[in-house]
């Protein structure tokens, strides 16, 4: 899970530096994998300013340059085309390593003149592929650090990168809110309100949409609204940046949408051309052999089972999963329709195992988005949707009904001591469980519809424990029953194995400890092998049955 600091500040107001954050997502069980700091990497460049350009003598695109630089003027040989008296270059000085093109910069000849550094183009920095000239700054000051003058005009550039390990258990955290949600209760910040939206439908929609009654276990909901008008094309900046950052290639605002909430808020959304769609949308169960070219352009055989979308002409999407290129968004398309479902993880999981399709709907709905989300999860798409390439809101549809996920567990604040060993005053137990979004109700702790994975006390203690930090846990020694020796706990077979055991290894054995698992064919010779002692999933094929 990737995210850039920019982002996560969407959801949480914080002055905590990268590595304050960086530390107490690790502390939290969010391990960070790495951080990526682009400002690391342009530090040492500085901002210079070309006072002097004429044309090499020896060459005719080459240009001698005097530049003024942090190290006074200095001569600096460039081929860009627009290297030019009078413009505020970025300089790379003898000895600087240059990313873009693995080198380090050395004072060098050129046709015979010496040059002493480079001013570099974007290409050269990784800030873009652009490379037809050397980047000309619209202010700056000579020796000035270019990392500096890129956070003060072009924050987004210099947008530290932060990646995380997500356990299977924690789904929420796969939401930048929910990254943000932990560091807010750990104290690192206050967690911004999402506001939610409020949309009145302009026109009854022209799609529906019907799940199979033997469909409704793995799709127990199914929203969506249509717009029709929109401009479909560029991403905003902004959100092109943010993709990149975690290196999603931005595609168009319609595509780019669902991929940025995918990692915003963990929920994976589809959009529909309408104009592509033959009729209403149908969720129902493969009968086994269709096929259906998917959004990465690839084929797929879909078995009987597998849960599916499908308009008249057939299958258009891979539930959960994958959607479909024939009714996929591209530049002319006017009128969409927005898809948020709850898919079953385990039966995501399966057919996309089966289907081998590793996509982020998938990686999400697998081990399971909040269900009680999906339907506003739709008018936080269709806000943006509207807001950036316009077009007129339908009537909200839904099929199904969201599954109630409610459950609720007593607190006892006793038990943080006796499972944790830890000792945390019930009002600062109270005020973790409320910022992680637990409902408290006198001694009863509701369990927020995010957290599919708290399933008893026990988590609840955890969770406590876990925002307290466990590296404040201190090493106790149990208190003794009596004074003075304790009496031997070994039973007297228990110490002569013991003494066996030292006895052989002195003598210069080895103890070998073996599967007692066999290949069914040995196992038949002995009256073994049959399926009371087969291995539904062995280790390897001589190891089947017991």
């Amino acid at each position: 899970m990737k995210f850039t600091l920019s982002w996560l500040k969407r959801h949480l107001d914080t002055t905590a530096s990268v590595d304050e954050i960086a530390e107490a997502l690790t502390d939290l069980g969010l391990e960070v994998e790495g951080v990526v700091n682009p400002v690391e990497k342009l530090r040492a460049f500085t901002i210079g300013k070309v006072k002097e350009a004429e044309k090499h003598p020896d060459a005719d695109k080459l240009k001698v340059c005097q530049v003024e630089t942090r190290d006074g003027m200095q001569q600096i040989i460039c081929g860009a085309p627009n290297a030019r008296e009078g413009i505020t270059v970025v300089i790379a000085h003898p000895g600087v390593y240059v990313p873009g093109i693995d080198t380090t910069i050395g004072v060098g000849k050129i046709r015979g003149i010496e040059s002493h550094g480079m001013m570099a183009s974007e290409r050269e920095l990784e800030l873009s592929e652009e490379h037809d000239g050397i980047i000309e700054l619209p202010s700056g000051e000579v020796g000035q650090s270019f990392a500096d003058w890129l956070a003060d005009h072009d924050p987004a550039r210099v947008d530290p990168v932060i990646e995380i390990a997500i356990t299977p258990n924690r789904p929420d955290a796969l939401a930048v809110r929910g990254v943000a949600r932990d560091l807010a209760a750990r104290g690192l910040g206050k967690l911004k309100p999402l506001d939610t939206p409020n949309i009145d439908g302009d026109f009854q929609s022209s799609v529906t949409v019907t799940v199979d009654a033997d469909t409704q276990d793995g799709c127990p909901v199914f929203c969506g609204r249509m717009i029709r008008g929109v401009t479909n094309g560029p991403s905003p900046q902004w959100l092109q940046d943010q993709l990149k950052a975690i290196g999603l290639r931005p595609i168009s605002f319609l595509v780019d949408v669902t991929n940025w909430f995918t990692y915003d808020l963990n929920r994976p959304l589809h959009v529909f051309d309408v104009d592509k769609v033959a009729g209403n949308l149908r969720v129902h169960r493969a009968k086994g052999g269709e096929q259906i070219v998917a959004l990465d352009d690839k084929t797929y055989t879909l078995s009987a089972g597998q849960m599916v979308i499908s308009d008249d002409n057939g299958v258009e999407s891979i539930a959960g999963i994958m959607g479909g290129a024939a009714t996929g968004c591209t530049a002319e398309t006017v009128n969409v329709f927005v898809e948020s479902a709850y898919w079953d993880p385990v039966q995501i999981a399966y057919a996309g195992r089966a289907l081998k399709i590793n996509s982020d709907a998938r990686y999400r709905f697998e081990r399971g988005v909040d269900p009680a989300f999906t339907p506003e999860g739709v008018d936080h798409a269709v806000r943006m949707i509207t807001d950036h390439a316009g077009g007129e809101v339908s009537n909200f549809i839904q099929a199904g009904r969201v599954p109630d996920t409610s459950r609720a567990y007593r607190l006892e604040p006793a038990r943080v001591i006796s499972l944790v060993g830890m000792e945390i005053p019930e009002s600062e137990q109270r005020q973790t469980l409320t910022a992680l979004g637990f409902k408290l109700e006198g001694d009863m702790v509701q369990v927020p519809s995010w957290r599919p994975d708290v399933r008893g006390q026990a988590d609840l203690v955890e969770e406590v424990a876990r925002i307290a930090s466990l590296t404040k846990l201190q090493g106790k020694p149990l208190a003794r029953a009596t004074a003075g020796v304790p009496k031997p706990i070994l039973t007297p077979m228990q110490a002569r194995l013991r003494a066996a055991r030292r006895t052989t290894a002195a003598l210069g054995y080895n103890e070998c400890v073996t599967y007692s698992f066999i290949d069914s064919t040995a196992a038949a010779l002995f009256g073994g092998g049959d399926d009371a002692t087969m291995l539904e999933n062995p280790i390897s094929s001589d190891s089947s049955p017991s």
